[in-house]
């Protein structure tokens, strides 16, 4: 190791003078002088004995021939041609590196901000807060349409409302993004946080308009539509139609971006919201979506429309709504959006709880997803528990009648012609049709085991409603005619029709009380157990 050591330290030697003095002739006398000078040092030393070897350098220097105190031993310099000018004025400077900013691509707006604020009614099942009445008195069970006095037109403005399952997402007049119900995976998009007390609801039979002083015990911040933070989203951003699901909401913006939280359930419970992430509880942008033009929610799934005619579904793929294939074992998959077996040029979406929809161009409606009682609108394994419609296929019975609106509760649907008639099928023995059963034709519909009519196959028109609008919840549905009136049916255990009783509505009847008795509704939607009415209002200085 010692040798090696004093080679290292030679060679280190050796070479600092030629990295000091580089490769040129001064360097000859600077070796000769040092030459001269270690050996008049040792000068007075003993020489070596007689006979002793010559001791060997450890390491030949690198720079041997330039540091020898010999001329004719040092290399020659290298010849090199003339500069033809003067090289500070030929080199011209190193520039600045100049770090340019990310070009920003100007913002291209495709969809249009709605502008007319609306009052908003609100009748059902309250007990989660999706009514929006907050947490004082007479918020569980209204039986008839209430005006809700939390959103009022001048100064809350609400443009735009959805219902989902068990909670309600609304857009105001000056582009903010509203959230009341049931925020257990994540629905509402904000902190609810509350340490208040929960006390139990007790079935009185009480009138939803009576003077009860008592509170609810609800929790208010869920209770109470409350805006998600303005931060939660990018600088800019407008919104311009929003939509639910079960436990997740959507936004859209005016430029076609879609922004949602939330997360998806499946057969077995929680899905998730993504690949990586099951209860998103912020608003987050869903990537590989540009352009949209429309946006449809069914119960863990959605729709996507964009500019090109084209739809994107993701969610819970189940029951077949997502229109592709999805592997049990990789049914995260459907989590991402993707472009399925349809056509080009669609121009509007609809959903029911697990099956879906599609307008063409054309006029011709695609459906696919859970056809359990028909409820696709195709007469394929209908009466099967688990029949499905597994590719997007033409609903042939709707061929011709000019549909401009399709929408769908758990096992039913509902389409909108031009003409204002309403056409209804699928599951009709809890009266979700409208429809006076013991008229039908034995043709159109399928009866069970016990002969009781089970299935309407084949879309029907509800006699007497001239529609602008309609609605869906599980098991009810809802028709806004083009006088403004308003029509409902179905299942109404929890006065989700707004008829003041809840005995199922058999036939479709008008809605009407003092709230809404004159008035001009344009607009509705509906959850599991509740129904939203909306008609634009009239301000103080005619706005």
């Amino acid at each position: 190791m010692a040798p090696r050591k004093a080679a290292s330290t030679a060679t280190n030697a050796a070479s600092k003078p030629s990295t000091r003095a580089g490769v040129t002739k001064k360097t000859a006398p600077s070796a000769a002088k040092k030459q001269a000078t270690k050996a008049a040092a040792t000068k007075g030393k003993p020489g070596p004995k007689p006979g002793a070897k010559k001791a060997k350098p450890l390491v030949k220097a690198k720079d041997d021939k330039l540091n020898s105190a010999s001329p004719a031993e040092t290399e020659a310099p290298k010849k090199r041609k003339a500069p033809a000018a003067d090289e500070s004025q030929a080199r011209e400077p190193k520039k600045a590196r100049v770090i340019k900013a990310p070009v920003v691509k100007p913002k291209v707006v495709i969809n249009e901000v709605p502008t007319k604020r609306l009052n908003v009614y609100v009748c059902g099942e309250g007990s989660s807060g999706e009514l929006g009445l907050g947490s004082g008195r007479n918020v569980i069970d209204v039986k008839r349409p209430r005006l809700n006095p939390l959103l009022p037109a001048d100064k809350v403005g609400v443009v735009q409302v959805a219902a989902g399952g068990m909670h309600c997402i609304a857009i105001t007049h000056d582009n903010k993004i509203l959230t009341w119900g049931v925020n257990d995976q994540g629905a509402l998009g904000r902190d609810t946080t509350w340490e208040g007390g929960m006390k139990d609801i007790k079935e009185d039979g009480e009138d939803s308009d009576s003077d009860s002083d008592e509170g609810s015990g609800l929790n208010p911040r869920e209770t109470t539509p409350t805006a998600i933070p303005s931060d939660s989203f990018p600088e800019g951003t407008v919104f311009v139609h929003v939509a639910a699901c079960d436990s997740a909401s959507f936004a859209l913006t005016d430029d076609g971006l879609v922004y949602g939280w939330g997360t998806f359930r499946g057969n077995d419970g929680i899905l998730g919201f993504d690949h990586n992430i099951k209860v998103q509880k912020t608003p987050i942008l869903i990537p590989n979506l540009k352009k949209i033009k429309a946006i449809s929610c069914g119960a863990n799934h959605v729709l996507a429309l964009n500019d090109k005619g084209s739809v994107f579904a993701w969610g819970s793929g189940q029951q077949n709504q997502l229109g592709r294939r999805i592997i049990e074992r990789n049914k995260l998959n459907g989590l991402q959006p993707r472009e399925f077996g349809l056509p080009k040029h669609m121009v509007g979406l609809g959903t029911g709880s697990y099956h879906s929809f599609a307008i063409h161009k054309s006029g011709k409606v695609y459906s696919w997803g859970l056809n359990s009682y028909g409820e696709t609108g195709i007469d394929l394994g209908v009466g099967g528990d688990e029949a499905a419609i597994l590719h997007p296929a033409v609903v042939e019975s709707l061929q011709d009648k000019n549909i401009t609106q399709v929408c769908g509760g758990a096992h039913h649907s509902l389409a909108l012609a031009s003409t204002g008639e309403v056409f209804v099928f699928g599951r009709l023995d809890g009266y979700q049709t409208g429809l006076k059963i013991d008229t039908l034709p034995e043709s159109s519909i399928i009866r069970d085991d016990r002969n009781k009519p089970r299935i309407l196959i084949t879309p029907t028109a509800i006699p007497g409603i001239d529609a602008a609008h309609i609605a869906s919840g599980s098991e009810h549905s809802i028709a806004i005619g083009k006088d403004g009136r308003a029509w409902s049916w179905g299942f109404s255990a929890n006065y989700q029709t707004g008829q003041g009783t809840d005995d199922d509505i058999e036939v479709a009847s008008i809605v009407e009380n003092t709230a809404v008795r004159g008035k001009h509704l344009n607009g509705a939607d509906a959850g599991g157990q509740y129904s939203i009415f909306t008609e634009v209002a009239t301000l103080m200085n005619g706005a």
